[in-house]
């Protein structure tokens, strides 16, 4: 029921809560000297960019990788480039048990968790006709319970610390029927979790913060296929892939204490593929 003016004029305890306590100058704010983020997926595209730009703005980090142990060197090399904490760990988020023990071990080795990045995912680029039983439940393990099983755990140390922010990648594929592939069960699994981080963002709204990034067609294992690639270049507004380089900067403005004002929302960063 939509409340009357007179109604919406009846002053509501503890509101307007006070703003933050954050530095003014915006490059101060970028600055994750002390924070802990965790990155799943983050042995290499995106989910290592994400890793590099998070140990650049001095953050102590903990990347999760399942069949990549590049990822171990990839720790090493980021904690001696940039004076941080980073620890490697295998972890496949489509075991729940998995995910639960890693999120207390990441909370135990590093004091606490400030920010999650649930970023792994997987595709099968497959019409609904074409695609195995199998294949679906895979691609709903990784992309829709490894998510949910990440938020969940990593949900109960934010609760129970009193803050947190957790950063879900989806797609813009969440957005569109993305062609000229046809890969329905992918579309689906990243629109449920796009709706999962709204819904989130709500829920947590006490102690903690819940965006979503919808990346395009990126130049990694997960950007345009073979056979998508000239109409990922036609669609692209800006005519091509993104670079992953380009993608950092959204990640770190997300974990940062320059987006303190910002929750529940989904951001695209496709080349504006979306537009037309």
């Amino acid at each position: 029921m939509s409340m009357s003016q007179q109604d919406s004029s009846t002053v509501r305890e503890g509101f307007p809560r006070p703003f933050p306590n954050t530095p003014t100058n915006v490059l101060e704010q970028f600055r994750l000297n002390g924070k802990v983020v965790v990155i799943t997926g983050a042995a290499d595209g995106i989910g290592y960019a994400v890793a590099e730009a998070m140990a650049e703005a001095s953050a102590n980090i903990a990347m999760w990788y399942n069949s990549n142990d590049v990822a171990i060197e990839k720790a090493r090399g980021l904690a001696e480039a940039h004076g941080i904490k980073a620890t490697a760990y295998k972890v496949d988020v489509s075991d729940p048990e998995m995910v639960q023990k890693a999120i207390e071990t990441v909370a135990k080795d590093f004091g606490k968790i400030d920010v999650f990045i649930a970023n792994a995912g997987m595709a099968i680029s497959k019409p609904i006709l074409e695609t195995t039983l199998e294949e679906y439940r895979k691609q709903m393990s990784v992309n829709v319970d490894g998510v949910l099983y990440c938020a969940k755990y990593v949900g109960e140390v934010f609760h129970r610390q009193g803050f947190g922010n957790l950063i879900i990648t989806s797609s813009m594929s969440g957005h569109i029927v993305n062609v000229p592939v046809d890969q329905p069960v992918y579309n689906a699994t990243k629109a449920f979790v796009t709706h999962l981080g709204k819904s989130l963002a709500r829920e947590w709204r006490e102690f903690a913060r819940v965006n979503v990034v919808s990346p395009g067609f990126f130049e990694t294992r997960m950007g345009a296929s073979p056979e998508a690639i000239n109409e990922a270049y036609r669609m692209a507004a800006l005519g091509r892939q993104g670079h992953v380089k380009e993608i950092k900067g959204l990640y770190l403005y997300l974990a940062s204490e320059a987006s303190t004002y910002m929750t529940g929302s989904d951001v695209l960063i496709d080349g504006g593929y979306v537009l037309p």
